[in-house]
């Protein structure tokens, strides 16, 4: 089997930058791997990460936001994770059942037992080997998002802005969501390694690889 790690942290945080380092961390060591996400690392999750996080006219419930999540997760699971797991790659995952708890458990005050319930049947009860937090403070990611938006794209002349229904949200909730983490991580602390996410990119990087290298080693 092959070994699932997973990046976490609240918006502005960089996971994403880490997790494509990593990837190429293994591939320059023929280490294989997939990279993925949650929502949409599949194609029936992309349907669902535009309902879920994409600027659309379509009022969405905060029990049906779960829901979503939930199926998304049952398909990626299935189609994407465990698949990559027996043949044993090394599954890189940008978000997973952790962001659940951390988003819709504490930051939109759903009953945690209730949303790790959903999590484990949606998973098949999959627990990552390794969870990385990018922890940073909720004015630093949120400024790093609104610095990013900034930067439109430019298709046929005209501006186009990502509109991202939890980047959107009131400071308090990403102030739960980033509480929400660190709870996880103080109760988890053999899976979880917490990153300071204020260090510089390479610095997180190498911090990232040492413990990849542990991971691998085991």
């Amino acid at each position: 089997m092959g070994k699932f790690i997973v990046f976490e942290g609240i918006e502005g945080s960089g996971k994403t930058t880490q997790v494509k380092k990593a990837g190429d961390y293994l591939a320059e060591r023929d280490i294989p791997f997939i990279v993925t996400s949650e929502p949409g690392g599949t194609q029936l999750g992309k349907e669902i990460r535009t309902l879920l996080l994409h600027k659309t006219s379509l009022p969405l419930s905060i029990k049906a936001e779960l829901l979503l999540f939930a199926a998304d997760r049952a398909q990626h699971v299935d189609e994407i994770v465990v698949p990559a797991l027996k043949e044993g790659k090394m599954v890189l995952c940008d978000r997973f059942s952790d962001a659940t708890i951390a988003y819709q458990g504490h930051g939109r005050g759903w009953e945690i037992d209730t949303v790790r319930k959903l999590n484990d049947f949606s998973s098949g009860s999959l627990k990552p080997d390794l969870t990385f937090l990018l922890d940073v403070p909720v004015d630093t990611g949120l400024g790093r998002v609104s610095s990013r938006a900034s930067n439109y794209t430019i298709q046929k002349g005209i501006k186009e802005k990502l509109d991202d229904r939890f980047e959107k949200e009131n400071r308090s909730f990403h102030r739960r969501v980033r509480e929400g983490y660190l709870f996880l991580a103080e109760n988890e602390p053999e899976r979880f390694r917490v990153i300071d996410g204020l260090m510089g990119i390479n610095e997180i990087h190498h911090e990232i690889c040492v413990s990849l290298l542990e991971l691998i080693g085991r």
